[in-house]
């Protein structure tokens, strides 16, 4: 049983809602550029940043309480106020929440550490109590006055897509009515330096599938989906917008940050999505790649590609170009963007790609396409070899 989709919600380095990020896919211009505002850089970063300050995003979640949020908090409320709007807290509906994230609040806990180091945060004790990710979850929770089922989910760059899977298996065994499923994630120093530190950052624009490829470019931002079950569509009223039709995890176990060269746990996941969704591989009309341009990891996803699709490989692209890798939040903005593919029948551009891999036969779609498009593919991998795929249908 499918889950179906009634509302979605983003912020991005690519726009402040849905209709602004579209509009930036179709452009075909990347919002990749130098990272500005964060004290402790080692060096300059180029990456994905959401224009707003965390004063101008606390002006716009509609927050009474405290006036500082870590800015993955601030983040979240934005995308989520725009998913769930319309919708409301119906006591005759079993509404959960499972939201994803890796740095939680770790900006704050960063700022305390350097005042700490100066000896001057006596009145700063209260912001280490957001560093756990799920006390970020809490809020967004007691702000939409959902008390039925909470969820935290934190395995790295597949954080959000598991959101989404566990949601919708959620309601698929009857144990939601409505899911409330994505993830958030802000730029920080450590994920910055640490990125850098594993020598897989890009000093210049990320190149997705690029024989060139260097590293990826970090980018912040957060997109939640509202899942509902038939039950809930009937009392809702809402109108679906897709379909989250399949969806599977696996693991390969190969390494703690790398994917395995035969991609083994992305294969296990792409091929249990589509049995889920009862879809052979010629169905899938675009595969919105994971790609975050490392050389490892798109050498390890096209293996796994050719491996379930063998050479009848479907139009694909990453569109992390566009806004840079948001981590924890990639597999909620781009299932956002997956459904934006199946409404507009558009294959979103893989930007900056020149010259293909020398060992694998893959050319990436370069520019927008329209075509016919019935089902997604959307590929989110995380470190430790969690591996998830999501099949998304009209």
């Amino acid at each position: 049983m499918s889950a179906a989709v009634t509302g979605m919600g983003i912020i991005s380095s690519a726009g402040l809602n849905v209709a602004e990020n579209l509009a930036t896919l179709k452009s075909g211009k990347s919002t990749i550029a130098r990272i500005q505002g964060l004290d402790g850089l080692r060096k300059p970063y180029l990456g994905g940043q959401v224009k707003l300050s965390n004063p101008e995003l606390y002006l716009r979640t509609g927050l009474t309480g405290p006036t500082v949020l870590p800015r993955t908090v601030l983040l979240a409320l934005h995308a989520l106020n725009e998913a769930w709007s319309g919708h409301q807290v119906n006591p005759n509906l079993r509404t959960g929440l499972i939201s994803a994230t890796s740095v939680g609040g770790m900006d704050l806990s960063e700022q305390f550490y350097f005042d700490y180091r100066n000896r001057n945060n006596a009145d700063k004790l209260e912001w280490l109590a957001f560093h756990d990710n799920g006390a970020g979850t809490n809020i967004l929770a007691n702000h939409l006055g959902i008390n039925h089922s909470v969820f935290t989910i934190s395995t790295a760059c597949s954080s959000a897509a598991n959101a989404i899977l566990l949601g919708a298996r959620l309601i698929e065994n009857n144990i939601l009515d409505r899911a409330i499923v994505g993830g958030a994630d802000a730029l920080c120093n450590f994920t910055l330096n640490g990125f850098d530190s594993l020598m897989i950052y890009d000093s210049e624009w990320c190149r997705p599938f690029d024989d060139r490829r260097k590293g990826l470019n970090l980018g912040e931002g957060a997109a939640y989906l509202i899942l509902e079950s038939e039950k809930s569509r009937k009392i809702s009223a809402k109108n679906s917008v897709a379909s989250v039709s399949g969806w599977a995890n696996a693991n390969d176990a190969w390494h703690q940050t790398a994917s395995s060269p035969e991609g083994r746990g992305a294969t296990l996941a792409i091929a249990g999505a589509l049995q889920k969704a009862g879809l052979t591989p010629e169905k899938i009309g675009y595969i919105n790649a994971h790609g975050t341009a490392t050389p490892n990891n798109d050498l390890s996803e096209v293996t796994a590609l050719n491996n379930v699709f063998g050479n009848s490989l479907p139009p694909f692209s990453s569109t992390k170009a566009f806004t840079g890798h948001t981590l924890a939040a990639a597999g909620a903005i781009e299932a956002v963007y997956s459904v934006l593919a199946l409404q507009e029948q558009v294959i979103f551009p893989n930007l900056n790609f020149e010259v293909p891999m020398k060992e694998k036969t893959c050319i990436p779609a370069t520019t927008l396409t329209q075509a016919k498009i019935d089902h997604v593919l959307s590929n989110s991998f995380g470190f430790g070899g969690n591996t998830s795929s999501l099949v998304f249908s009209r």
